[in-house]
Formats: structure tokens, sequence, C-alpha cells
């Protein structure tokens, strides 16, 4: 984030950047930020923006070619192509020939570094990962946000918050939004506030489960999968933000068998430090073995459902009684 910021207050912009990551709404405001940069807002002659993964690489290569209108710049956009995780040789080759007036702007979820296009980028460009931010960064965006409004916010209230809202920021900017609105009268936001107007998240019921699961609570993870579906919650989504979680305690219960302390296994894990104790407390039971077991046989029910061998709500709860199991 940093990089960018310096290319755009020094003006020394590249003629590609690639955005990508787990933290979408960050991704959102460089992906923006860099827009504003290279072309101006009104300037729709100039700006051309490709969704989705049925792009026709050769349309874009013949628009990357044409002079810009009036103006010192072309600007591409191109999100969720999935160029950068298959082959794209044609795309990739490209890259290392483009006209000095034309810039690319990738934002991808998922990529692969040892991929023709990725090496292709980082050779003319920046490649920018943006990761679920620390603790420490979103204790001071929100508690920013909170003092702009003129308001202080208790400690078991920005608890609270936190726990209900998860750590995406897309979402916390929106439940602080309803927050600051729902207390415009007050000068001090409490829990009360808080467990009145901010919608807890399907990721906190996921961890509820895994956590049920952990403590062999087999009714309770069971309950809160129930739950889920009659929020018409899809079963698979459920198993894979399930085994989500399990990848995550695996590397959390390896590297605490290492020594390793809080900080650095939030920075690996890609969790905040606070979240850390918790993870902690879930894998307690579990060996490291058992751990990559899980994540395993959660991959199988998957492939399961989707051979078509194995109903979708059936396979989520038979992985739930086999890990909640005493």
């Amino acid at each position: 984030m940093k990089t960018i910021d310096h290319d755009i207050k020094n003006r020394q912009l590249k003629q590609a950047y690639l955005l990508y990551g787990e933290e979408r709404y960050l991704i959102r405001q460089y992906r923006d930020k860099l827009k504003k940069a290279i072309v101006s807002e009104d300037d729709t002659m100039n700006f051309s923006a490709f969704e989705g993964e049925g792009i026709n690489v050769k349309e874009i290569i013949d628009l990357a070619e044409t002079l810009p209108f009036f103006a010192e710049r072309r600007l591409i956009l191109i999100e969720g192509s999935g160029l950068f995780k298959k082959p794209a040789e044609e795309l990739a080759a490209y890259l290392g020939e483009l006209p000095e007036t034309t810039y690319f702007l990738f934002v991808e979820e998922d990529v692969d570094k040892r991929s023709k296009m990725y090496k292709a980028l980082a050779k003319v460009g920046k490649a920018v990962e943006f990761q679920t931010q620390t603790e420490e960064t979103l204790s001071r965006w929100i508690l920013g946000r909170v003092g702009k409004e003129g308001k202080n916010i208790t400690q078991a209230a920005y608890q609270l918050f936190l726990a209900k809202t998860g750590t995406d920021m897309g979402n916390i900017d929106r439940e602080l939004e309803k927050l600051l609105c729902y207390t415009m009268d007050k000068d001090t936001v409490e829990a009360g506030d808080v467990e009145a107007v901010t919608t807890e998240q399907i990721s906190n019921k996921i961890f509820e489960m895994v956590d049920a699961v952990t403590l062999h609570q087999q009714k309770k993870a069971l309950d809160l999968y129930y739950d889920l579906l009659a929020l018409r919650e899809p079963p698979m989504r459920i198993l894979y933000l399930i085994s989500r979680q399990f990848r995550t305690l695996v590397t959390v219960k390896a590297m605490m068998n290492q020594g390793f302390g809080n900080k650095e296994i939030a920075s690996k894990a890609g969790c905040p430090e606070w979240a850390v104790r918790k993870y902690q407390s879930q894998c307690r039971s579990f060996s490291v073995e058992q751990l990559k077991q899980a994540v395993r046989d959660g991959v199988e029910y998957e492939e399961a459902v989707k051979t078509g061998s194995m109903n979708d709500r059936l396979a989520v709860e038979l992985f739930l009684v086999q890990y909640s199991s005493t």
C-alpha cells in the first residue's frame, strides 16, 4: 500500500499494477486511487473496464494498442479474470511490449505467483497483496473514525463491535456507519448500542460452530449449523468456511509447537492478534496431524458432493458429527 501511495504522490506510476488478496475494502480503495491518478474521473474515452473469466485477450491487446484520445494515458481495468491462475501466454508476453501511453490495472482475489502473468507483471509494474489487517491497524482505523465524529467508545463496546463484525474492513465500514448514526445524540458509544444495531456475521457463527466442535459439544455445533441453514446459507459455503478455519488452526497449532509468539502467529495466519488466543484454545484438543486430516476430510466431503455421491447438507452434518464426537 505504501508503495502505491509513494507512486501516486511522486507521480512515478508504473504501467501495470496487480491488486490482490483477502481485504477487498482496501483493494477497492486503492483501485479507485490508481484510476483517479492515471486518468481523469470523467474520461470515459480512455478508460475501459473488463470483468470475469470470459475476457477476450485479443480484444484487450487491440484496445491497448490504441492511442489515448486527447490525453496522456489509456487505462484498462481487468477484474476477477483468473488470468493469474491459468495460462495466458499472449497477454503475459504483451505486458513486456506495452506502449508508453497504455496502463493496466488488474484486480484479483487469488493469484499464482508462479504464473507467467504474475512474473511478467512483476517485471514491468507492481503486484500488491492486501491481507487481513492487524488488530493494531483496525483499532487505529476504528478509533479514528469514531474520534472524527467527536465521540468516544468504551473498551467493552469496541471489543463487542469487533467480535460481531469480524476483521473485514468493508463490513466494519458499513456497521460503523450504522452505529455512528444510531448514537448521533451521544458522546460515548457503549456496549448496549453495539448490541442494538450491529449485525453479527456468518463467520462468527462458523467460529462458534468450530468452537463447539473442538469442545465436543455436538448438539450445539449441529444447532448452529441448522441456524445457518435457516438463514439460507448454502451448505457448501458453510463447509468451505469450516475448512478454512481448520486450515488456520493447523498454522496456529504448528507455530505454537515451535514456540512462536502470538504476534508472529497472527502475521502468518492472517488474523488479528486477539484472535490467536481464541484459535489456541480451539486447537488444544487436536494434534497438528488431526487438524490436517480435518482439512483433508473437508476436501473429500466437498468432492463427494460435486460428484453427486453425497447430499450437500448431509456432507456437512457428517463432518460436524465426526469431529465433535467425544
